[in-house]
């Protein structure tokens, strides 16, 4: 078939997977044949995500940027690493330089990976977005594993194929972001008592202690994004003692502090607003949970309504925050059954 027809047929094929975009986010376009970034419906796309890349060279949270085009000032696209934003909008971008060579794509992508190292700060963690401001924001943000998502991919500029025309300054530029990262994980490690444990989800940019975000998310020791630090850490080839240590702590203390014989439902209640309700329920059969947030030195799990008082029952909080929010989870499932022993095995060969 020659090339030409080839390409037009995808593009028919797939032209509709673009208008039925609607929600989705560049993501959705990361696993695509490498013929399909040629076409019509590629372009498409990209020309959607470049509208919605800020001046400052990053891409705004929760907005469906490879759906339709930005059509607002420039000015007023807020970039943030939030919630997956910016490292898939540059990921997709790479694919396109790959594909067409075209300098648009090309220097978009370089903008937003300079603006990455920009904002890393000497201390080696990442804020929330920058200009951090002045608020919760600007803590090193290991929330929603925003600063892992950055540090993988980074990690890819220097290790995949696909960064291939990426110059070398700033290939070795990444690499030095990514051991900053590193170190600075290391330092935010929690000691209760001298004894490592894990970490908060957010910690102070330069002496980096734990520090509280939103109202609702005190100082604590988090049973959720604790677990996208290990993995990084155990994703490293060789790694330090003092990585190695690290790991074994934090797996000490997530399997200390597992929850057992508990699980959380919803049921119906007409008192409630919606007429439902989150609750605990004993259940000797359940599997472990963890929870979202523990009170450093005690390892009690916590629970705040956006008043920010702590409280230590899930039903002591009002209805919105008890059913708006992960308080519980299995994070650490996978890690503590599968993962850790293959890295323990693979440190061993």
């Amino acid at each position: 078939m020659p090339p030409n027809l080839s390409i037009g047929l995808i593009t028919m094929a797939l032209a509709a997977t673009v208008y039925a975009a609607l929600g989705q986010r560049a993501s959705a376009f990361l696993n695509r044949p490498p013929e399909w970034y040629q076409t019509e419906a590629a372009a498409e796309v990209a020309a959607n995500i470049l509208s919605h890349q800020s001046p400052l060279g990053g891409w705004p949270k929760n907005t469906a940027t490879a759906a339709k085009k930005y059509t607002g000032k420039p000015e007023n696209l807020k970039p943030t690493f939030d919630n997956g934003a910016t490292t898939d909008e540059l990921r997709f971008l790479a694919r396109m330089v790959n594909a067409t060579g075209e300098a648009q794509y090309r220097q978009a992508f370089e903008r937003g990976f300079d603006y990455i190292l920009k904002a890393q700060y000497p201390t080696g963690g990442w804020p929330q977005f920058y200009p951090p401001g002045p608020q919760y924001h600007r803590h090193i943000t290991f929330n929603d594993q925003a600063m892992v998502r950055l540090m993988e991919f980074l990690r890819e500029t220097w290790t995949s194929p696909v960064y291939r025309f990426l110059d070398e300054t700033r290939r070795q530029a990444a690499r030095a972001a990514f051991d900053r990262g590193i170190a600075c994980i290391l330092k935010c490690q929690v000691r209760v008592q001298g004894e490592l444990t894990a970490w908060c989800a957010q910690h102070d940019e330069v002496d980096f202690q734990p520090r509280p975000a939103r109202t609702f998310e005190p100082v604590s020791l988090s049973g959720c994004e604790s677990v996208g630090l290990v993995r990084l850490l155990m994703s490293l080839e060789q790694p330090a003692p003092e990585v190695v240590q690290a790991v074994e702590a934090a797996v000490a203390w997530l399997n200390k502090v597992q929850l057992r014989g508990l699980k959380v439902v919803e049921i119906k209640d007409a008192a409630q607003p919606g007429g439902r309700d989150r609750v605990v329920q004993a259940d000797p059969a359940a599997p472990p949970l963890w929870a979202r947030f523990y009170e450093i030195g005690t390892n009690r799990p916590i629970f705040c309504d956006r008043d920010g008082v702590v409280k230590y029952a899930l039903a002591e909080i009002g209805h919105e925050r008890r059913n708006g929010y992960a308080w519980y989870g299995t994070w650490p499932q996978k890690l503590l059954q599968e993962e850790y022993p293959a890295w323990k095995k693979r440190l061993k060969q």
